[in-house]
Protein backbone atom coordinates (compact mmCIF):
# COMPACT_ATOMS: atom_id res chain seq x y z
CA UNK A 1 0.00 0.00 0.00
CA UNK A 2 2.75 2.03 1.10
CA UNK A 3 3.93 1.94 -2.99
CA UNK A 4 0.69 2.73 -4.16
CA UNK A 5 0.55 6.13 -6.23
CA UNK A 6 -2.29 8.70 -4.65
CA UNK A 7 -4.32 10.86 -6.82
CA UNK A 8 -5.69 14.54 -6.04
CA UNK A 9 -6.51 15.54 -9.41
CA UNK A 10 -8.29 13.99 -12.27
CA UNK A 11 -6.34 12.39 -15.43
CA UNK A 12 -7.34 15.50 -17.61
CA UNK A 13 -5.34 18.09 -14.99
CA UNK A 14 -2.06 19.50 -16.35
CA UNK A 15 1.08 20.41 -13.98
CA UNK A 16 4.12 22.15 -14.60
CA UNK A 17 6.29 22.91 -11.25
CA UNK A 18 9.46 24.52 -9.44
CA UNK A 19 11.70 25.54 -12.94
CA UNK A 20 9.87 23.75 -15.38
CA UNK A 21 6.87 26.23 -14.27
CA UNK A 22 9.15 28.94 -14.58
CA UNK A 23 10.89 28.33 -17.26
CA UNK A 24 8.07 27.89 -19.74
CA UNK A 25 6.43 30.89 -18.75
CA UNK A 26 9.55 33.15 -19.23
CA UNK A 27 10.15 31.29 -22.30
CA UNK A 28 6.86 32.39 -23.25
CA UNK A 29 7.81 36.12 -21.93
CA UNK A 30 10.38 36.24 -24.25
CA UNK A 31 8.81 34.73 -27.47
CA UNK A 32 5.96 37.63 -27.10
CA UNK A 33 9.31 40.14 -26.61
CA UNK A 34 10.28 38.50 -29.65
CA UNK A 35 6.87 39.33 -31.84
CA UNK A 36 6.53 43.06 -30.91
CA UNK A 37 10.43 43.81 -30.24
CA UNK A 38 11.24 44.49 -33.88
CA UNK A 39 8.53 47.23 -34.17
CA UNK A 40 9.99 49.84 -31.36
CA UNK A 41 11.08 53.10 -32.61
CA UNK A 42 11.10 55.03 -35.76
CA UNK A 43 12.35 52.43 -37.70
CA UNK A 44 10.33 50.12 -36.46
CA UNK A 45 8.82 47.00 -38.97
CA UNK A 46 5.41 46.77 -39.18
CA UNK A 47 2.80 43.15 -38.78
CA UNK A 48 0.05 42.36 -40.67
CA UNK A 49 -2.67 40.36 -38.51
CA UNK A 50 -5.19 38.38 -40.46
CA UNK A 51 -8.20 37.83 -38.03
CA UNK A 52 -10.28 34.56 -38.75
CA UNK A 53 -13.29 36.85 -40.90
CA UNK A 54 -9.85 37.29 -43.09
CA UNK A 55 -9.94 41.17 -42.41
CA UNK A 56 -5.95 42.29 -42.59
CA UNK A 57 -4.18 44.88 -40.27
CA UNK A 58 -0.97 46.25 -41.10
CA UNK A 59 0.47 47.98 -37.76
CA UNK A 60 3.37 48.82 -35.71
CA UNK A 61 1.25 49.57 -32.96
CA UNK A 62 2.23 47.62 -30.05
CA UNK A 63 -1.43 47.90 -28.51
CA UNK A 64 -3.33 46.88 -31.78
CA UNK A 65 -0.32 44.13 -32.19
CA UNK A 66 -1.01 42.38 -28.68
CA UNK A 67 -5.13 43.08 -28.89
CA UNK A 68 -5.50 41.24 -32.24
CA UNK A 69 -3.22 38.29 -31.46
CA UNK A 70 -4.86 35.28 -30.03
CA UNK A 71 -3.00 34.41 -27.61
CA UNK A 72 -4.09 31.09 -25.22
CA UNK A 73 -0.54 30.31 -23.08
CA UNK A 74 -1.27 31.96 -19.37
CA UNK A 75 1.85 33.89 -18.55
CA UNK A 76 1.47 35.59 -22.00
CA UNK A 77 -1.71 36.51 -21.51
CA UNK A 78 -0.86 38.04 -18.27
CA UNK A 79 1.80 40.36 -19.89
CA UNK A 80 -0.63 41.46 -22.19
CA UNK A 81 -3.24 42.08 -19.83
CA UNK A 82 -0.92 44.81 -18.55
CA UNK A 83 0.29 46.01 -21.56
CA UNK A 84 -3.31 47.18 -22.57
CA UNK A 85 -3.94 48.84 -18.81
CA UNK A 86 -0.57 50.56 -19.89
CA UNK A 87 -2.52 52.08 -23.21
CA UNK A 88 -5.59 52.07 -20.91
CA UNK A 89 -4.31 54.51 -18.53
CA UNK A 90 -1.13 56.76 -20.06
CA UNK A 91 -2.15 56.03 -24.27
CA UNK A 92 1.50 55.02 -25.16
CA UNK A 93 4.50 52.55 -24.20
CA UNK A 94 2.39 48.97 -24.68
CA UNK A 95 5.48 48.14 -26.37
CA UNK A 96 8.38 49.23 -23.76
CA UNK A 97 6.46 47.09 -21.25
CA UNK A 98 6.82 43.75 -23.17
CA UNK A 99 10.29 44.73 -24.20
CA UNK A 100 11.49 45.50 -20.70
CA UNK A 101 9.37 42.78 -19.03
CA UNK A 102 10.84 39.98 -21.51
CA UNK A 103 14.20 41.42 -20.88
CA UNK A 104 13.99 41.65 -16.88
CA UNK A 105 13.13 37.64 -16.96
CA UNK A 106 15.73 36.61 -19.15
CA UNK A 107 18.35 38.39 -17.00
CA UNK A 108 16.47 36.84 -13.70
CA UNK A 109 16.62 33.28 -15.25
CA UNK A 110 20.16 33.58 -15.91
CA UNK A 111 20.44 34.59 -11.54
CA UNK A 112 18.17 31.86 -11.19
CA UNK A 113 20.54 29.38 -13.02
CA UNK A 114 23.64 31.07 -10.72
CA UNK A 115 21.41 29.51 -7.80
CA UNK A 116 20.43 33.48 -6.23
CA UNK A 117 16.71 32.97 -4.66
CA UNK A 118 13.66 33.99 -6.50
CA UNK A 119 12.87 36.58 -3.31
CA UNK A 120 16.16 37.35 -3.25
CA UNK A 121 15.76 38.37 -7.42
CA UNK A 122 12.46 39.94 -6.44
CA UNK A 123 13.56 41.91 -4.12
CA UNK A 124 16.74 43.53 -5.98
CA UNK A 125 14.39 44.23 -8.75
CA UNK A 126 11.44 46.13 -6.73
CA UNK A 127 14.85 47.89 -5.24
CA UNK A 128 16.33 48.72 -8.57
CA UNK A 129 12.70 50.02 -9.79
CA UNK A 130 12.11 52.64 -7.15
CA UNK A 131 15.75 53.56 -7.45
CA UNK A 132 15.11 54.22 -11.08
CA UNK A 133 12.09 56.34 -10.81
CA UNK A 134 13.58 58.17 -8.05
CA UNK A 135 16.21 58.82 -11.16
CA UNK A 136 13.52 59.56 -14.03
CA UNK A 137 11.87 62.29 -11.53
CA UNK A 138 15.32 63.78 -10.93
CA UNK A 139 16.07 64.30 -14.64
CA UNK A 140 13.03 64.86 -15.82
CA UNK A 141 12.50 68.81 -17.60
CA UNK A 142 9.71 70.67 -16.23
CA UNK A 143 7.71 72.06 -19.53
CA UNK A 144 4.04 72.07 -20.80
CA UNK A 145 3.99 74.71 -23.22
CA UNK A 146 2.59 74.28 -26.74
CA UNK A 147 6.15 74.07 -28.49
CA UNK A 148 6.87 71.05 -25.86
CA UNK A 149 3.44 69.46 -26.74
CA UNK A 150 4.22 69.67 -30.44
CA UNK A 151 7.65 67.91 -30.11
CA UNK A 152 5.80 65.46 -27.73
CA UNK A 153 3.31 64.50 -30.14
CA UNK A 154 5.55 64.29 -33.19
CA UNK A 155 8.14 61.32 -31.06
CA UNK A 156 4.99 59.25 -30.59
CA UNK A 157 3.92 59.41 -34.26
CA UNK A 158 7.28 58.74 -35.85
CA UNK A 159 7.91 55.93 -37.33
CA UNK A 160 3.75 54.88 -37.22
CA UNK A 161 3.05 55.45 -40.85
CA UNK A 162 2.64 59.10 -40.76
CA UNK A 163 6.01 60.91 -40.74
CA UNK A 164 4.89 62.99 -43.67
CA UNK A 165 2.39 65.17 -42.26
CA UNK A 166 3.59 64.34 -38.38
CA UNK A 167 4.07 68.29 -37.84
CA UNK A 168 0.43 69.08 -39.03
CA UNK A 169 -1.55 65.76 -37.12
CA UNK A 170 0.78 66.96 -33.85
CA UNK A 171 -0.66 70.60 -34.39
CA UNK A 172 -4.43 68.84 -34.99
CA UNK A 173 -3.63 67.23 -31.62
CA UNK A 174 -2.29 69.71 -29.19
CA UNK A 175 -5.00 72.03 -30.22
CA UNK A 176 -7.82 69.48 -29.71
CA UNK A 177 -6.24 68.79 -26.41
CA UNK A 178 -5.68 72.10 -25.26
CA UNK A 179 -9.45 72.52 -26.44
CA UNK A 180 -10.79 70.37 -24.50
CA UNK A 181 -8.49 70.72 -21.15
CA UNK A 182 -10.17 71.61 -18.14
CA UNK A 183 -8.27 72.27 -14.86
CA UNK A 184 -5.41 70.03 -16.18
CA UNK A 185 -6.93 67.04 -17.11
CA UNK A 186 -7.87 65.70 -20.67
CA UNK A 187 -10.53 63.54 -21.27
CA UNK A 188 -9.27 61.90 -24.38
CA UNK A 189 -12.86 60.37 -24.96
CA UNK A 190 -13.71 64.16 -25.50
CA UNK A 191 -11.98 63.76 -29.08
CA UNK A 192 -13.69 62.37 -31.86
CA UNK A 193 -11.32 60.78 -34.35
CA UNK A 194 -13.53 60.59 -37.52
CA UNK A 195 -11.78 58.80 -40.49
CA UNK A 196 -12.62 59.51 -43.83
CA UNK A 197 -10.80 57.56 -46.93
CA UNK A 198 -10.37 59.51 -50.02
CA UNK A 199 -8.14 62.37 -50.48
CA UNK A 200 -4.41 63.05 -48.42
CA UNK A 201 -3.59 63.03 -44.75
CA UNK A 202 -3.03 66.72 -45.29
CA UNK A 203 -6.46 67.24 -45.67
CA UNK A 204 -7.09 66.49 -42.35
CA UNK A 205 -8.27 68.95 -39.94
CA UNK A 206 -9.54 69.89 -36.46
CA UNK A 207 -13.52 70.73 -37.20
CA UNK A 208 -14.76 74.04 -34.36
CA UNK A 209 -16.71 71.80 -32.74
CA UNK A 210 -18.28 68.46 -32.66
CA UNK A 211 -18.39 66.13 -35.57
CA UNK A 212 -21.38 63.22 -35.96
CA UNK A 213 -21.34 60.49 -38.95
CA UNK A 214 -24.85 60.88 -38.60
CA UNK A 215 -27.92 62.46 -40.97
CA UNK A 216 -31.78 63.40 -39.94
CA UNK A 217 -33.73 60.55 -40.12
CA UNK A 218 -35.40 62.23 -42.68
CA UNK A 219 -34.63 63.57 -45.81
CA UNK A 220 -37.12 66.41 -45.97
CA UNK A 221 -35.73 68.25 -42.47
CA UNK A 222 -34.16 71.05 -42.34
CA UNK A 223 -30.41 70.80 -42.97
CA UNK A 224 -29.00 73.79 -41.78
CA UNK A 225 -30.16 75.49 -38.80
CA UNK A 226 -28.65 78.94 -36.74
CA UNK A 227 -28.92 79.16 -33.25
CA UNK A 228 -29.94 75.40 -31.95
CA UNK A 229 -31.63 74.26 -29.19
CA UNK A 230 -30.14 71.17 -28.20
CA UNK A 231 -32.31 68.37 -26.84
CA UNK A 232 -30.31 65.15 -25.95
CA UNK A 233 -33.10 61.88 -24.83
CA UNK A 234 -32.43 58.31 -24.12
CA UNK A 235 -36.19 58.01 -24.48
CA UNK A 236 -37.68 56.07 -27.35
CA UNK A 237 -40.20 58.56 -29.27
CA UNK A 238 -42.34 55.84 -30.51
CA UNK A 239 -44.87 53.68 -29.11
CA UNK A 240 -43.71 51.46 -26.61
CA UNK A 241 -43.74 47.23 -27.93
CA UNK A 242 -46.49 45.19 -25.68
CA UNK A 243 -44.27 42.52 -24.04
CA UNK A 244 -46.93 39.82 -22.96
CA UNK A 245 -49.07 38.16 -25.75
CA UNK A 246 -52.43 40.04 -26.01
CA UNK A 247 -55.05 39.86 -28.47
CA UNK A 248 -57.09 42.80 -29.46
CA UNK A 249 -60.70 41.64 -31.29
CA UNK A 250 -62.11 44.71 -33.56
CA UNK A 251 -65.62 43.72 -34.82
CA UNK A 252 -66.19 47.43 -36.58
CA UNK A 253 -63.94 49.44 -38.61
CA UNK A 254 -64.73 52.25 -36.42
CA UNK A 255 -62.72 50.92 -33.70
CA UNK A 256 -60.01 49.63 -36.04
CA UNK A 257 -60.07 53.69 -37.03
CA UNK A 258 -60.12 54.54 -33.28
CA UNK A 259 -57.64 52.37 -32.28
CA UNK A 260 -55.46 54.00 -35.15
CA UNK A 261 -56.10 57.65 -33.93
CA UNK A 262 -55.45 56.76 -30.33
CA UNK A 263 -51.52 55.20 -31.42
CA UNK A 264 -51.30 58.52 -33.43
CA UNK A 265 -51.81 61.07 -30.65
CA UNK A 266 -49.86 59.05 -27.95
CA UNK A 267 -46.94 59.49 -30.82
CA UNK A 268 -47.83 63.39 -31.12
CA UNK A 269 -48.03 63.55 -27.11
CA UNK A 270 -44.56 62.49 -27.03
CA UNK A 271 -43.42 64.79 -30.18
CA UNK A 272 -45.40 67.98 -28.74
CA UNK A 273 -43.18 67.65 -25.45
CA UNK A 274 -39.94 68.12 -27.30
CA UNK A 275 -41.66 70.95 -29.65
CA UNK A 276 -43.17 72.72 -25.83
CA UNK A 277 -39.37 72.70 -24.83
CA UNK A 278 -38.62 74.84 -27.54
CA UNK A 279 -35.93 72.51 -29.06
CA UNK A 280 -35.42 72.27 -32.67
CA UNK A 281 -32.71 70.17 -32.56
CA UNK A 282 -33.07 66.32 -31.42
CA UNK A 283 -30.51 64.11 -30.36
CA UNK A 284 -32.27 60.69 -29.77
CA UNK A 285 -30.13 57.49 -28.43
CA UNK A 286 -33.33 55.62 -29.17
CA UNK A 287 -35.72 55.02 -32.24
CA UNK A 288 -37.73 57.25 -33.65
CA UNK A 289 -40.83 55.63 -35.65
CA UNK A 290 -42.12 57.22 -38.70
CA UNK A 291 -45.44 59.04 -37.22
CA UNK A 292 -43.10 60.64 -35.13
CA UNK A 293 -40.41 61.72 -37.92
CA UNK A 294 -43.60 63.44 -39.91
CA UNK A 295 -44.62 65.37 -36.89
CA UNK A 296 -40.95 66.17 -35.92
CA UNK A 297 -40.62 67.23 -39.82
CA UNK A 298 -43.88 69.25 -39.57
CA UNK A 299 -42.59 71.06 -36.38
CA UNK A 300 -39.62 71.82 -38.65
CA UNK A 301 -36.94 69.80 -35.66
CA UNK A 302 -34.00 68.51 -37.24
CA UNK A 303 -34.06 64.86 -35.41
CA UNK A 304 -31.30 62.13 -35.15
CA UNK A 305 -32.13 58.79 -33.95
CA UNK A 306 -29.63 55.70 -33.05
CA UNK A 307 -27.48 58.57 -31.94
CA UNK A 308 -24.38 56.43 -30.41
CA UNK A 309 -23.74 56.67 -26.35
CA UNK A 310 -20.06 57.98 -27.04
CA UNK A 311 -21.93 60.79 -29.58
CA UNK A 312 -24.23 62.03 -26.50
CA UNK A 313 -21.78 62.48 -23.92
CA UNK A 314 -19.46 64.52 -26.74
CA UNK A 315 -22.87 66.80 -27.42
CA UNK A 316 -23.52 66.76 -23.62
CA UNK A 317 -19.83 68.52 -23.13
CA UNK A 318 -20.17 70.74 -26.44
CA UNK A 319 -23.63 72.05 -25.85
CA UNK A 320 -24.14 71.98 -22.29
CA UNK A 321 -27.77 69.61 -22.80
CA UNK A 322 -28.61 67.89 -19.93
CA UNK A 323 -29.23 64.14 -21.48
CA UNK A 324 -32.50 62.90 -20.30
CA UNK A 325 -34.02 59.14 -19.48
CA UNK A 326 -37.73 60.46 -19.53
CA UNK A 327 -39.20 62.74 -22.03
CA UNK A 328 -41.22 64.40 -19.48
CA UNK A 329 -37.88 66.17 -17.96
CA UNK A 330 -37.34 67.35 -21.14
CA UNK A 331 -38.13 71.31 -20.24
CA UNK A 332 -36.08 74.85 -21.87
CA UNK A 333 -33.98 74.32 -18.57
CA UNK A 334 -32.68 70.34 -19.89
CA UNK A 335 -31.45 71.82 -23.37
CA UNK A 336 -27.83 72.89 -24.92
CA UNK A 337 -27.30 75.61 -27.55
CA UNK A 338 -24.95 75.86 -30.47
CA UNK A 339 -24.71 78.74 -33.29
CA UNK A 340 -24.72 76.52 -36.10
CA UNK A 341 -25.73 72.98 -36.72
CA UNK A 342 -25.99 71.89 -40.13
CA UNK A 343 -25.40 68.83 -42.56
CA UNK A 344 -22.25 68.67 -45.48
CA UNK A 345 -20.95 65.88 -47.52
CA UNK A 346 -17.68 65.45 -47.25
CA UNK A 347 -15.98 63.17 -50.54
CA UNK A 348 -18.69 60.68 -50.14
CA UNK A 349 -19.44 60.95 -46.40
CA UNK A 350 -22.20 63.00 -45.42
CA UNK A 351 -21.82 64.15 -41.86
CA UNK A 352 -23.85 66.60 -38.96
CA UNK A 353 -21.18 69.56 -37.95
CA UNK A 354 -22.19 71.15 -34.43
CA UNK A 355 -20.11 74.05 -34.04
CA UNK A 356 -20.22 77.97 -32.39
CA UNK A 357 -20.50 76.22 -29.25
CA UNK A 358 -19.82 77.96 -26.22
CA UNK A 359 -16.79 76.83 -23.85
CA UNK A 360 -17.10 73.29 -25.60
CA UNK A 361 -15.15 70.96 -23.79
CA UNK A 362 -15.37 68.03 -26.84
CA UNK A 363 -14.27 68.59 -30.18
CA UNK A 364 -13.62 66.57 -33.37
CA UNK A 365 -10.70 66.09 -36.08
CA UNK A 366 -11.17 64.95 -39.23
CA UNK A 367 -8.79 62.29 -40.50
CA UNK A 368 -8.48 61.99 -44.15
CA UNK A 369 -6.49 59.07 -45.99
CA UNK A 370 -6.61 57.70 -49.53
CA UNK A 371 -7.76 54.18 -48.23
CA UNK A 372 -9.24 52.88 -45.03
CA UNK A 373 -6.00 51.28 -44.18
CA UNK A 374 -4.17 54.59 -44.45
CA UNK A 375 -6.83 56.07 -42.25
CA UNK A 376 -6.91 53.17 -39.54
CA UNK A 377 -3.15 53.48 -39.05
CA UNK A 378 -2.64 56.79 -39.03
CA UNK A 379 -5.35 57.07 -36.38
CA UNK A 380 -3.68 54.88 -34.29
CA UNK A 381 -0.54 57.23 -34.53
CA UNK A 382 -2.76 59.63 -33.63
CA UNK A 383 -4.36 58.23 -30.67
CA UNK A 384 -1.14 57.63 -29.17
CA UNK A 385 -0.09 61.29 -29.80
CA UNK A 386 -3.05 62.37 -27.95
CA UNK A 387 -2.27 59.65 -24.92
CA UNK A 388 1.28 61.29 -24.20
CA UNK A 389 0.19 64.83 -24.96
CA UNK A 390 -2.59 64.47 -22.14
CA UNK A 391 0.05 62.77 -20.21
CA UNK A 392 2.45 65.53 -20.63
CA UNK A 393 -0.32 68.43 -19.34
CA UNK A 394 -1.51 66.18 -16.87
CA UNK A 395 1.86 66.06 -15.82
CA UNK A 396 4.15 68.85 -16.51
CA UNK A 397 7.06 66.89 -16.83
CA UNK A 398 9.06 65.23 -20.06
CA UNK A 399 12.23 62.77 -20.39
CA UNK A 400 14.89 63.09 -23.21
CA UNK A 401 14.53 60.21 -25.85
CA UNK A 402 16.29 58.56 -28.37
CA UNK A 403 17.60 55.92 -25.74
CA UNK A 404 19.05 59.19 -23.94
CA UNK A 405 17.13 58.65 -20.67
CA UNK A 406 17.53 55.37 -20.22
CA UNK A 407 21.55 55.45 -21.06
CA UNK A 408 21.62 57.79 -18.19
CA UNK A 409 19.24 55.25 -16.02
CA UNK A 410 21.93 52.68 -16.79
CA UNK A 411 24.51 54.49 -15.47
CA UNK A 412 23.14 56.11 -12.92
CA UNK A 413 21.62 52.08 -11.42
CA UNK A 414 25.21 50.88 -11.84
CA UNK A 415 26.48 53.50 -9.44
CA UNK A 416 23.50 52.44 -6.90
CA UNK A 417 24.11 49.05 -7.61
CA UNK A 418 27.78 49.13 -5.91
CA UNK A 419 26.87 50.76 -3.30
CA UNK A 420 24.46 48.14 -2.60
CA UNK A 421 26.02 44.83 -0.66
CA UNK A 422 25.18 40.99 -0.93
CA UNK A 423 23.31 38.91 -3.55
CA UNK A 424 20.54 42.23 -3.90
CA UNK A 425 23.51 43.90 -5.83
CA UNK A 426 23.60 41.05 -8.44
CA UNK A 427 19.58 41.61 -8.94
CA UNK A 428 19.89 45.22 -9.61
CA UNK A 429 22.79 45.26 -11.41
CA UNK A 430 21.25 43.02 -14.07
CA UNK A 431 18.00 45.21 -13.70
CA UNK A 432 20.41 47.91 -15.23
CA UNK A 433 21.64 45.59 -18.10
CA UNK A 434 17.86 45.38 -18.99
CA UNK A 435 16.68 48.85 -19.31
CA UNK A 436 19.78 49.27 -21.98
CA UNK A 437 17.05 47.03 -23.82
CA UNK A 438 15.47 50.00 -25.31
CA UNK A 439 18.72 52.14 -26.72
CA UNK A 440 19.47 48.43 -28.01
CA UNK A 441 16.87 47.97 -29.64
CA UNK A 442 16.29 51.20 -31.40
CA UNK A 443 19.77 50.61 -32.45
CA UNK A 444 19.28 47.56 -34.00
CA UNK A 445 15.77 48.26 -35.63
CA UNK A 446 17.52 50.90 -37.77
CA UNK A 447 20.09 48.26 -38.89
CA UNK A 448 23.27 49.92 -37.24
CA UNK A 449 25.97 48.97 -35.26
CA UNK A 450 24.72 48.52 -31.47
CA UNK A 451 27.68 47.55 -29.58
CA UNK A 452 29.73 50.40 -30.58
CA UNK A 453 26.97 52.81 -30.95
CA UNK A 454 26.05 51.57 -26.93
CA UNK A 455 29.43 51.92 -26.17
CA UNK A 456 29.37 55.67 -27.37
CA UNK A 457 26.53 56.35 -25.95
CA UNK A 458 27.82 55.58 -22.25
CA UNK A 459 30.97 57.29 -23.17
CA UNK A 460 28.74 60.60 -23.96
CA UNK A 461 26.73 60.53 -20.96
CA UNK A 462 29.96 61.45 -19.15
CA UNK A 463 29.76 64.97 -20.44
CA UNK A 464 25.70 65.00 -20.90
CA UNK A 465 22.70 63.30 -20.06
CA UNK A 466 20.84 64.17 -22.96
CA UNK A 467 22.93 62.45 -25.55
CA UNK A 468 21.07 59.85 -27.73
CA UNK A 469 21.07 58.39 -31.05
CA UNK A 470 19.62 59.82 -34.02
CA UNK A 471 18.46 56.62 -35.60
CA UNK A 472 17.95 58.80 -39.15
CA UNK A 473 21.49 59.61 -39.53
CA UNK A 474 22.99 57.04 -37.10
CA UNK A 475 24.83 59.88 -35.27
CA UNK A 476 25.14 60.35 -31.02
CA UNK A 477 23.68 63.94 -30.27
CA UNK A 478 21.69 66.34 -28.32
CA UNK A 479 18.42 64.80 -27.99
CA UNK A 480 17.44 67.88 -26.44
CA UNK A 481 17.99 70.07 -29.67
CA UNK A 482 16.55 66.88 -32.04
CA UNK A 483 12.56 67.83 -30.44
CA UNK A 484 13.00 64.15 -29.51
CA UNK A 485 10.89 64.33 -25.82
CA UNK A 486 8.81 61.77 -24.00
CA UNK A 487 6.55 62.55 -21.45
CA UNK A 488 8.21 61.04 -17.78
CA UNK A 489 4.37 59.91 -16.88
CA UNK A 490 4.80 56.80 -19.87
CA UNK A 491 8.37 55.89 -18.70
CA UNK A 492 7.33 55.66 -15.10
CA UNK A 493 4.29 53.84 -16.04
CA UNK A 494 6.14 51.59 -18.23
CA UNK A 495 8.84 50.95 -15.73
CA UNK A 496 6.50 50.39 -13.07
CA UNK A 497 4.16 47.71 -15.15
CA UNK A 498 6.91 46.03 -17.21
CA UNK A 499 8.50 44.93 -13.34
CA UNK A 500 5.06 43.70 -11.72
CA UNK A 501 4.56 41.84 -14.81
CA UNK A 502 7.99 40.74 -14.30
CA UNK A 503 7.79 39.86 -10.54
CA UNK A 504 4.14 38.14 -10.74
CA UNK A 505 5.88 35.38 -13.36
CA UNK A 506 8.84 34.93 -11.26
CA UNK A 507 6.38 34.52 -8.16
CA UNK A 508 4.99 31.33 -10.00
CA UNK A 509 6.51 27.86 -9.13
CA UNK A 510 3.21 25.72 -10.10
CA UNK A 511 0.95 25.70 -12.82
CA UNK A 512 -2.26 23.23 -12.80
CA UNK A 513 -4.65 23.40 -14.97
CA UNK A 514 -7.02 21.35 -16.82
CA UNK A 515 -5.93 20.27 -20.26
CA UNK A 516 -8.47 22.19 -21.99
CA UNK A 517 -7.99 25.04 -20.04
CA UNK A 518 -4.40 25.62 -21.70
CA UNK A 519 -5.15 24.63 -24.67
CA UNK A 520 -2.38 22.20 -25.34
CA UNK A 521 -2.21 21.03 -28.85
CA UNK A 522 1.06 18.44 -27.94
CA UNK A 523 3.81 17.74 -29.45
CA UNK A 524 4.35 16.93 -32.98
CA UNK A 525 6.64 14.50 -34.57
CA UNK A 526 9.73 16.46 -33.90
CA UNK A 527 9.10 16.49 -29.70
CA UNK A 528 7.82 20.08 -30.29
CA UNK A 529 4.41 21.96 -30.07
CA UNK A 530 3.37 24.53 -32.25
CA UNK A 531 4.90 27.36 -29.98
CA UNK A 532 8.09 25.92 -31.03
CA UNK A 533 9.07 25.25 -27.50
CA UNK A 534 10.21 21.59 -25.65
CA UNK A 535 7.22 19.92 -24.21
CA UNK A 536 7.59 20.14 -20.55
CA UNK A 537 8.90 16.98 -18.93
CA UNK A 538 6.42 15.29 -16.17
CA UNK A 539 6.79 16.17 -12.75
CA UNK A 540 8.58 13.76 -10.49
CA UNK A 541 6.04 11.82 -8.42
CA UNK A 542 2.67 12.77 -10.21
CA UNK A 543 2.15 9.25 -11.92
CA UNK A 544 -1.03 8.94 -12.97
CA UNK A 545 -2.05 12.67 -13.55
CA UNK A 546 -1.90 12.26 -17.25
CA UNK A 547 0.35 13.42 -20.21
CA UNK A 548 1.89 16.82 -19.74
CA UNK A 549 1.41 18.01 -22.98
CA UNK A 550 3.74 20.42 -24.95
CA UNK A 551 3.70 23.88 -24.40
CA UNK A 552 0.40 25.68 -25.79
CA UNK A 553 0.52 27.98 -28.89
CA UNK A 554 1.59 31.40 -28.60
CA UNK A 555 -1.31 32.00 -31.27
Amino acid sequence: MANQPIFILPESTERYSGRDALRMNITAAKILEGIVRTTLGPKGMDKMLVDSMGDVTVTNDGATILRDMDISQPAARMLVEIAKKQEDIVGDGTTSVIVIAGELLSKAQNLLDDGIATSVVVRGFRNASAKAIEILRNISINAKDEKTLNKVAMTAMTGKGSDFAKEQLANLVVDAALRIEDDGKIDKESINIQRISGGSVEDSFLAEGIIMDKTPVSKNMPRDIKDAKVALIKYPIQLKEITTNATIDVTDPAQYEAFLANEEEMVKDLVDKVIESGANVLFCQKGIDEMAEHFLKKAGIIAYKRVKKSDIQRLNKATGAKILTDIEDLTPEALGSAGHIYVKKIFDHELTFIEDCKNPKATSIILRGSTRYVTEQIKRALDDALGVVAATIEDGKVLIGGGATEIELVKQLRDYGDSVSGREQLAILKFAEAIEVIPRTLIENAGLDAINIIADLKASHEDSPKMGINVFSGKIVDMEEEGVLEPLKVKIQALQSSVEAAEMILRIDDMIAAKNGLDSTGPDESGNDDSGMPPMPPAPGMGGMGGMGGMPPMM
